[in-house]
């Protein structure tokens, strides 16, 4: 007789767990429904139940792939963001949670304007749109953003053709493809003058290069090296935004971006160098400064 799922999960979570992944139960528990197309609720009110032979096998294969370091979300393909189900791959980073601050601070400061009902002024710019995803990576931000606020344009960028694939996808996936468009492009090169936004938004790469050896091997085996390496303090690219974004900006534009937990002084000290106003520092959920705000 075979075994059943209450049975066959312990093996998995231990497998797991002396290959030292943190979340082992958790991740054995999706591996399992991913492997056998089930969801949790469906998982624990069928402990007793047989598990069929290829699921079986399915499973270990899947759990194998974990244990050597896999990101679960590579495995499974996907990644939920702002409550919506993102599809991912090795071309794109994995959306951290941290990141939904700077997509709720953005909505917010898009909601401040439809409320003023100055969502005409905001969509008359003469770009694309008037909110612009820079790095966008699988598009977490521009379409977390489109969904929230169906009455704003927006504008997606990046620079590896293979990221802007999985964000496309995403938008079509989630139903706002009308309504975002994706431009492939080193930060702001592929954009000219009459490209104007009203904000702008940027998780750029921001991990010191001598970092990378100290992150978990999840990250330097899996995640893609252009979307996390920021040069050799990490600051590479917002020096280049900083030299950059005003000319794409309108009056009295916003500036939101991503930092890493020790960047909030340099980063200020680059843009305000550059003519931008800090409005504000947001700690993440571990108090740790992870969004700048700013304006011209």
């Amino acid at each position: 007789m075979g075994l059943t799922i209450k049975e066959l999960l312990p093996i998995g979570e231990k497998t797991l767990k002396d290959a030292g992944v943190e979340n082992y139960m958790i991740d054995a528990g999706a591996l399992f429904c991913f492997a056998a197309g089930t969801d949790k609720k469906e998982l624990f009110l069928n402990q007793d139940s047989v598990v069929n032979e290829t699921y079986k096998e399915e499973y270990f294969s899947l759990i194998d792939r974990r244990a050597a370091g896999e990101p679960l979300q590579y495995i499974t393909g996907e990644q939920y963001f702002m409550g919506h189900r993102l599809a991912v791959d090795p071309s794109v980073l994995i959306p951290r949670p941290e990141t939904e601050i700077l997509a709720e601070k953005a909505v917010d400061y898009l909601h401040s304007y439809r409320d003023a009902k100055a969502v005409l002024d905001l969509c008359t710019g003469s770009g694309a749109g008037s909110v612009l995803d820079l790095c966008t990576g699988s598009g977490a931000l521009a379409v977390s953003i489109a969904i929230a606020c169906p009455d704003i344009q927006g504008t997606a960028s990046d620079i590896s053709a293979d990221a802007l694939a999985v964000a496309e996808q995403n938008a079509k996936d989630l139903g706002v493809s009308d309504r975002v468009v994706f431009i492939e492009s080193d930060l702001f090169d592929a954009f000219g003058h009459v490209n104007k936004f009203d904000l702008i938004v940027t998780n750029p790469p921001y991990i010191r290069s001598g970092d990378f050896a100290g992150l978990a091997r999840e990250i330097t085996e899996h995640e893609p090296v252009l979307a996390l390496d920021g040069g050799a303090d990490g600051l590479d690219f917002y020096r280049r935004i900083a030299a950059d974004a005003r000319a794409c900006m309108n009056p009295g534009a916003c500036l939101m971006t991503e930092i890493g937990f020790d960047q909030a002084e340099d980063v200020t000290a680059i843009l305000t160098d550059a003519g931008f106003t800090i409005i504000e520092v947001i700690r993440d959920y571990n108090g740790l400064d992870r969004v700048l705000i700013t304006g011209i």
